[in-house]
């Protein structure tokens, strides 16, 4: 998932793709555990794409926080 597209979802979708892709990535470590699934290329991008939604959501609550503030 590009950056582009996350920023312009919603902070409720933003919310809603993050457990999304963090219940894929359990679901993917359990058959990992369980030897039905080597692919770990998949997990990596999951991680990434993980990390990409929960910094756009901080720098959006940072930007409000900043914003309030400084009215």
């Amino acid at each position: 998932m590009k950056a582009d597209k996350v920023r312009n979802l919603t902070d409720d979708e933003l919310s809603h793709q993050e457990r999304d892709l963090s219940d894929q990535l359990f679901k993917l470590k359990f058959q990992l555990n369980m030897g039905q699934t080597e692919s770990l290329k998949k997990m990596r991008g999951l991680r990434k794409d993980i990390a990409r939604v929960k910094t756009i959501s901080r720098e959006r609550k940072a930007n409000s926080a900043g914003k309030t503030e400084s009215k």
